[in-house]
Formats: C-alpha cells, structure tokens, sequence
C-alpha cells in the first residue's frame, strides 16, 4: 500500500475516552490512536506511507461500526476490522500475537516474547508494542507487567484500566 493511489482518509470519531483518530484507505484501517497522539500518528503515516495524500474526511464504515460495538459492549467486534500493519518483520510477528490475545485476557511482555518465540527479546518486544498503529484493533492495551502491573500504554494508563474494566480483564 506505500505506493498505491488510493489516499489515507483521517477522521476523528468520539469515544468514552475521548476523540480518536481513525485512518483508513481503501477500506483497510492504517492507523487509530487518541487525538491527543496526532504528531504520533501523522509521523507513522508519513513513514510508512509517505508516496499517500494524507486528507480528512469521513471514517470507514466498517471499522466505525465495529468500533462503536466495542465501545457499546461487544467486546469481539473488532476481529472484524480489516488492518494494514505496515512494519517490521519482527513487529508484525508481535502484532499478530497481539491479535491472538483474546478479549478479557491479558498477557505479560516477558509471555508475548516467549510465544513469538523470541523468549531474550522482551524490550524489543515491548518497543514493537509501543509501535503499534492500530491501537484497540491491535491490543498492545492487554499486555501488562510480569507482576500484574499496569505498565506502558501510549494512551495513558487510566485508558488502559478503563479497557482492561471493559473487557472484563480486571475488576
């Protein structure tokens, strides 16, 4: 998708925890993150697509829908969002495990390294965590200390309990 022609459309959509930004293309989510992490987002987009327009407009139906499930309680509607995780190898193997960590569970950095099997590389794999374009959809918000912790989330920690509560991953 680097180089195609379609552009990458940013629309904000309105969530319990504040306005998110959703940017898709050619009916594939790219990038999703909290309004506050604009800089973050438009850098990725640039990175990783940089041969796209960037242009704002309206959010793609599919992952508006299944966004607004989530948010309504339908806590597995987002398996149904259609990504496109530009990156690395190894943060594409990370993400996908991410993607396996079903909702109302969570996981450990030190566990997510294990089962990518890369048992020595948990700072790399945390890194490709904090990397991720595709928060919520891709959920680096399930993966949290060895000690039970609630450690490391771009969006803030307080957004991550409130998703982990949503889930029913913690009481």
């Amino acid at each position: 998708m680097g180089a195609g022609p379609h552009p990458i459309t940013v629309a904000t959509l309105d969530s319990p925890l504040g306005p998110m930004l959703v940017a898709h293309a050619a009916g594939t989510l790219v990038a999703l993150d909290f309004d506050e992490q604009a800089g973050r987002l438009r850098a990725h987009l640039q990175r990783r697509y940089a041969r796209c327009s960037v242009v704002a407009g309206d959010p793609d139906p599919n992952a508006n829908r299944c966004l607004q499930a989530y948010f309504e309680g339908n806590i597995g509607a987002l398996a149904a969002v259609k990504v496109n995780l530009a990156g690395t190898a190894f943060q594409q193997r990370v993400w996908a495990a991410l993607q396996a960590i079903p909702p109302g569970e969570t996981t450990s950095y030190a566990a997510l390294a294990r089962r990518i099997g890369a048992p020595r590389a948990v700072r790399a794999t945390g890194g490709a965590n904090a990397l991720n374009p595709v928060s919520l959809v891709v959920p680096c918000h399930r993966v949290i200390g060895s000690d039970g912790s609630l450690t490391g989330y771009a969006g803030g920690i307080e957004r991550k309990r409130w998703l982990l509560r949503h889930e029913g991953a913690i009481g």
